[in-house]
């Protein structure tokens, strides 16, 4: 799961709000070293949850597959005159791409194109988007405009009518935009790197 994550095992269980030492191959087996032991249900519930994938994924890394799953690119080097995203959050664009555990309800990719966000990300990176969860501050996010404006941010701020975002780059300015300018925010949840 950490893995799957992208981060140590004490990564994931600081990220579930668990012991950072939860998972250490020391707590996997009983103190004589005779039988293994494993998380209660609620830290696996949790860790589960930080690390993205739901009950059919973890079972199938227990027993080692995986389950690919299909989600729509949208390929930000097309030119398009209407909205990036339908109202459902979804790419209109093909074709799709196989990865592990994300959902296709839930999540979509964008594609990165050209060196914009350099070195955070590349031409041809990936990006993840998860429609339900809350963006917070300190989390990278990827937003598009009524207008067609696409880039990606760091949220900084949240505020009633507006929200305020940090550039990733250093020639990337930071932003303040009112809700009303803001046709998709989703936070960013994983990147091919």
């Amino acid at each position: 799961m950490a893995a799957q994550a992208q981060t140590s095992p004490s990564g994931l269980a600081r990220q579930a709000g668990l012991d950072s030492t939860t998972f250490n191959p020391s707590k996997r087996v009983s103190p004589d070293g005779t039988k293994l032991r494993w998380p209660s249900t609620e830290s696996l519930a949790k860790a589960m949850r930080a690390a993205n994938i739901d009950f059919a994924a973890f079972a199938a890394l227990v027993i080692g597959r995986t389950e690919a799953k299909s989600l729509r690119a949208l390929d930000l080097a097309e030119r398009t005159s209407g909205p990036r995203f339908a109202l459902d959050g979804q790419p209109p664009a093909e074709p799709a791409i196989g990865l592990p555990v994300f959902e296709p309800g839930r999540h979509q990719t964008v594609r990165i194109a050209g060196d914009a966000l350099q070195p955070l990300y590349r031409d041809g990176d990936l990006l993840v988007l998860d429609r339900d969860a809350e963006a917070r501050p300190g989390d990278r996010v990827f937003v598009e405009t009524h207008k067609g404006e696409t880039g990606a941010f760091e949220m900084r701020e949240v505020r009633v009518q507006s929200v305020r975002l940090k550039g990733l780059t250093a020639d990337q300015p930071d932003r303040s935009m009112g809700l009303g300018e803001i046709r998709l925010l989703q936070k960013i949840v994983w990147a091919s790197q």
